[in-house]
């Protein structure tokens, strides 16, 4: 089923206003599968005038469809998502090398994320406010309401999620009545180029999101500086997110960057709960989320029986075959990623780190493993590692643990294992990141709730269903008289 949807999309990939482009064409990028390493298909290489037209056909395009009706394409989008769970497994794992237990996870995530835009399209997102509360008030009441951008979204998303990234920036466009213009990927582009045939069979004009494939090297400028674009949005790497932000000039930003993120485990744990925590942080999705464990913060005290339980939780991780139905873990997106946490945790160990699980590369295969003796200034923890590697640093009181986990540029999520509430208290407020989690994964999350983070994490606004709708409108205010 997948062979055949590729066989078929890979000539005429690209959507431009929902025309299909691509047939006969020589500028191909070719996508391949990270496990058996075999070619699955290619996709048009977008021309810079490619380009522009799609920001000038969506631009040309005025949306009406009322809340009803978009609420009625997110909820059939979601039901075929639903039916068609196993394929969209499939199509994620062959291209982006997840297991088969993370890649159904995901397409799972991709109908609650329509579910809840359909959900919040049928609230009202006005206010009222009456005049009449101070001596100079008047009588009358002033209203708002949200209404979609003059100009075209412009999306750019990451490999790590194939298809929910893609469903986090396009659903909130829906939403909200806007046009968006996508960039998928190059690694993973058959994911986004189903979500939006799935929206189309369910009834969304064409007009209302095109799917670009391409360089970025071409291509990137003119996404983030096209006298249409109102809006930037998107999910990635550091460096490019603050380029992003130095090139949009006049237009609205919004950056979901990297995170750092740090599971803390205080003296009074519950140990075998906070390190199968820890564990799965750290490998779900081959650990290639900006919201993984990348650090494992342990009390001293606990810290011996701690890495213990982590170690045998980290063997007992099976990794290898994404198709594998049995298997915990795939493959990183590429050989390359591989070889760059094999060359980080290397580094660490010279440095004094000790490899305690670990550290095999075959290909893009490459083991869940574990640092112990590891120091707040090595790059495997200062910098973001984003990959199955989980660095373990001890600390001797609340007041370390919460100076090592501001101690990087990231602020993103972070997680909590305690049962004091005085600690609880002083993490939610006094750890500079965008979410706490006690008791839970770093990641944890609704698709509807607020997410984001800070520092080299971004700027401060947030995704997540709700607040993307409000970042994809502009609010007027008008006033009425009222007796």
């Amino acid at each position: 089923m997948i062979a055949d949807f590729i066989r078929t999309h890979q000539l005429d990939a690209m959507r431009i206003a929902g025309a299909k482009v691509g047939a006969g064409r020589e500028r191909v990028i070719e996508v391949f599968n990270p496990f058996t390493r075999e070619r699955i298909g290619s996709v048009p290489k977008a021309t810079l005038e490619e380009v522009k037209s799609a920001f000038e056909a969506a631009h040309a395009y005025q949306p009406r469809l009322t809340r009803y009706e978009r609420a009625a394409i997110l909820n059939k989008a979601a039901a075929i998502i639903r039916e068609r769970l196993g394929e969209v497994s499939q199509l994620i794992t062959a291209e982006s090398g997840l297991c088969v237990k993370d890649s159904l996870y995901e397409a799972g995530r991709v109908s609650d994320v329509l579910l809840f835009g359909a959900n919040e399209v049928l609230k009202d997102d006005g206010q009222i406010f009456s005049c009449d509360l101070t001596p100079h008030g008047k009588k009358r009441r002033v209203y708002t309401q949200r209404s979609p951008l003059l100009g075209v979204i412009s999306a750019i998303t990451p490999f790590n999620h194939p298809m929910n990234q893609v469903a986090h920036k396009v659903v909130p466009s829906i939403a909200t009545n806007n046009r968006m213009v996508l960039k998928p990927s190059e690694k993973v582009p058959f994911s986004a180029i189903l979500f939006a045939d799935i929206l189309y069979e369910a009834g969304l004009p064409p007009e209302m999101l095109s799917i670009i494939t391409g360089d970025p090297r071409e291509i990137a400028d003119e996404l983030i500086t096209n006298p249409r674009v109102d809006l930037v949005t998107f999910t990635g790497g550091v460096a490019i997110g603050k380029y992003i932000a130095s090139k949009a000039g006049y237009r609205r930003v919004v950056l979901e960057l990297g995170g750092n993120d740090p599971i803390i485990v205080m003296e009074d744990a519950d140990l075998d709960e906070a390190s199968s925590l820890a564990v799965q942080g750290s490998y779900k999705n081959s650990g290639q989320r900006c919201t993984a464990v990348k650090r494992m913060l342990v009390h001293e005290s606990v810290a011996a029986r701690f890495t213990d339980m982590v170690v045998d939780k980290t063997k007992a991780w099976k990794h290898g075959d994404p198709q594998d139905k049995s298997s915990d873990m795939g493959t990183v997106i590429d050989e390359a990623a591989a070889q760059s946490f094999a060359a980080r945790v290397d580094e660490a160990v010279a440095q004094g780190a000790k490899l305690l699980a670990g550290n095999v590369r075959d290909g893009a295969l490459y083991s869940p493993t574990v640092l112990g003796a590891v120091r707040p200034e090595m790059t495997v923890v200062r910098e973001e590692t984003f990959g199955p590697v989980s660095p373990i640093i001890t600390f001797s009181s609340i007041d370390e643990a919460i100076a090592i986990s501001n101690g990087t540029a990231y602020g993103l999520s972070s997680s909590v294992c305690t049962n004091r509430l005085d600690y609880i208290t002083r993490f939610i407020n006094e750890m500079h990141v965008g979410s706490v989690n006690v008791r839970e994964v770093p990641g944890y999350r609704l698709e509807l709730t607020p997410f984001g983070g800070i520092k080299d994490s971004g700027l401060g606004y947030k995704e997540g269903v709700q607040e993307a709708m409000k970042s994809f409108t502009n609010l007027k205010t008008y006033s009425l008289p009222w007796q």
